[in-house]
C-alpha cells in the first residue's frame, strides 16, 4: 500500500474519532443506563473504542509476538421509526515481530472489517435484541504480513438479551473472498457468543470467545478472554476502562499460543 494511501486511512479513523467527540453527550441517560448500553454491540449509542492487545508465542516456533489496537468506532443511525443502522468498523493499527521465520518486523495498518446491522429500535415481547446484515472485508494492509490482500464480504448478525445486571449473547459473521490479489483465497466463520454481568456500581465481568474457523485449512482459533470494565465520567465525559487476559484454547501452528492480554479505552457518546 502507498504512504499516501496509509496516511488517508488514518485520517479517516482520525475523522471518525472527532465526529464522535462532537457529538452532544446528554445528561438525561443515567449512568445504569449507559452502563448496559456498554455491553450491547448495537446500542443506539456512538462509542469509539481503543483495545490494545498482545499474543506471544506466534508461529510453529512460537517465537513471534503481536502488539495491535483495534479502533473500532459504533456509530448509529435511526432509518425509520422503528429501525436503526448500526455501523461498526474494526481498523488493525499492528506491529508484529518474527510471526514468520525470517520475516523480522512489519508495522503499519491492517485489514479493515466492516459490519452493518439492521436493528430494531425495541426488544421482541420475549426481551431479546438483535441486528443483521452485510459484513465487508477491506484491503487496506500497509503491508503484505499485515493482511490478506483480499475483498470479502457476508453475512453478520447478533442475538443478545439483557437482565437484572446479566447480559448474554451471541456475535456471528461469515466471509468469503470476491477479489484481489492475495494468493490464499478466504472462507472464514467467526463466532463470539459473549456472557457479562455489571454491578451496582458498574463495574462488569465478562467473558467471551472471539473463535474463527477456517474452512480453506480447516483450524480453528479459539481465544477464551476475561475481563473487568468500569464506567467512569471525567467532566462531563463517560468513558470504560477494560482489562483482561487470554487464553488461547486452540491455535493454528502459524498462530498465537499460551496467554494473551488486552487493555481498552472507550470513550462513550449517548444520546
Amino acid at each position: 500500500m502507498k504512504t499516501s494511501h496509509k496516511q488517508d486511512l488514518i485520517a479517516a479513523a482520525l475523522l471518525a474519532a472527532l465526529a464522535a467527540a462532537s457529538a452532544p453527550a446528554c445528561a438525561q441517560k443515567s449512568d445504569e443506563e449507559v452502563a448496559k448500553a456498554t455491553q450491547n454491540p448495537i446500542a443506539a449509542m456512538i462509542s469509539l473504542p481503543f483495545e490494545y492487545n498482545y499474543d506471544q508465542k506466534i508461529g510453529p516456533q512460537e517465537t513471534g509476538h503481536k502488539n495491535y489496537v483495534n479502533v473500532q468506532p459504533v456509530i448509529p443511525f435511526s432509518i425509520s421509526q422503528d429501525w436503526n443502522l448500526i455501523s461498526r468498523t474494526i481498523l488493525p493499527v499492528i506491529d508484529q515481530h518474527d510471526i514468520v521465520a525470517g520475516s523480522g518486523t512489519q508495522s503499519g495498518i491492517g485489514d479493515v472489517t466492516q459490519s452493518l446491522f439492521f436493528s430494531p429500535k425495541k426488544p421482541t415481547a420475549d426481551g431479546w435484541i438483535w441486528g443483521a446484515g452485510p459484513v465487508f472485508l477491506l484491503p487496506t494492509a500497509s503491508d503484505d504480513l499485515l493482511g490478506a490482500d483480499k475483498w470479502g464480504i457476508g453475512p453478520t448478525a447478533v442475538f443478545l438479551k439483557q437482565a437484572h445486571g446479566w447480559t448474554v449473547g451471541t456475535l456471528a459473521n461469515h466471509i468469503w473472498s470476491v477479489g484481489g490479489s492475495g494468493s490464499a483465497d478466504i472462507s472464514s466463520t467467526y463466532l463470539q457468543p459473549f456472557l457479562s454481568y455489571t454491578t451496582k456500581s458498574f463495574t462488569t465481568f465478562g467473558m467471551n470467545t472471539e473463535s474463527t474457523y477456517n474452512w480453506k485449512t480447516e483450524h480453528w482459533s479459539v481465544p477464551i478472554n476475561i475481563s473487568v470494565t468500569q464506567l467512569l465520567k471525567i467532566g462531563e465525559q463517560r468513558l470504560t476502562l477494560k482489562g483482561g487476559l487470554r487464553y488461547w484454547a486452540d491455535s493454528p501452528d502459524s498462530g498465537a499460543h499460551g496467554w494473551g492480554a488486552r487493555f481498552t479505552v472507550t470513550f462513550l457518546f449517548p444520546k
